[in-house]
């Protein structure tokens, strides 16, 4: 075979991998940057038991990929407050819990409560904010939970760059949803509902970990990286045949 037909097998080869490649880092591109927007902040358990006492574990993403998450402040309920509220201290974070005067004081097992927290702020110490490839939890131990439907737990997520995050949407397929605990409502199934998928039985400090949080994302990880795989198998395998057939008429 002449020399020049080996020279534009090889030009042709090698246009052939340099084409799929970029194709291909195009698309996991394409596909990988929804996968870091789709991490929300969410509680769990996502329901707990009227007249409990609860540990609710906040889990926080980052999705800035420039800054670090370096403050977050959760409002409690001010018209049905908890009586009792205590934190769980995070390695890296200070921790301040705010009082308010109660409009309606509340009976307690303690007695009357005229004051209640209604808003908790955590703050990294230098060199501890959450990273773009990272997540904290937060916990909170609160009681007794009010008997009523659900409740939202608005959450504003402060990053190093001075950007601020308000997770307070409610309702299904909202942009930033606020954490959602369910009480004497049933739990809707909704990626982006802010809470864990499944009914959770109030647990202690030992397991509220948010685990049926992180399988959901794990399987929706999964199915998303198997979706990439087949994109790009099927997308360098056209470019292969079109090339193919380019050289073959060559």
């Amino acid at each position: 075979m002449p020399s020049d037909t080996y020279r534009k097998i090889f030009m042709n080869q090698r246009s052939i991998f340099t084409t799929g490649a970029a194709l291909a880092a195009g698309l996991i591109f394409a596909v990988a940057a929804p996968l870091a927007a789709h991490a929300h902040v969410v509680v769990s358990p996502a329901q707990a038991a009227a007249g409990s006492f609860t540990i609710l574990t906040f889990t926080v993403p980052t999705e800035s990929a420039t800054a670090a998450t370096t403050k977050l402040v959760v409002s409690l309920p001010r018209d049905t407050p908890f009586a009792n509220v205590s934190y769980v201290p995070v390695p890296g974070w200070t921790t301040q819990l705010a009082k308010e005067v109660l409009a309606k004081p509340i009976k307690s097992d303690d007695g009357e409560v005229t004051e209640a927290v209604t808003t908790v702020t955590w703050t990294a110490t230098p060199g501890n904010g959450i990273q773009y490839d990272q997540i904290q939890r937060f916990p909170l131990s609160v009681g007794p939970i009010p008997s009523i439907g659900s409740m939202l737990l608005p959450i504003e997520q402060t990053y190093s760059d001075g950007t601020v995050v308000n997770w307070s949407d409610a309702g299904a397929n909202t942009q930033h949803p606020a954490p959602l605990l369910y009480i004497n409502d049933a739990p809707v199934s909704d990626h982006h509902a802010g809470s864990a998928d499944v009914a959770v039985t109030p647990v202690d400090a030992t397991t509220a970990h948010g685990a049926t949080a992180t399988a959901t994302a794990t399987d929706d990880v999964l199915a998303r990286v198997l979706a990439i795989g087949g994109l790009i198998v099927g997308a360098i395998g056209v470019v292969i045949g079109v090339a193919g057939r380019r050289t073959t008429k060559g």
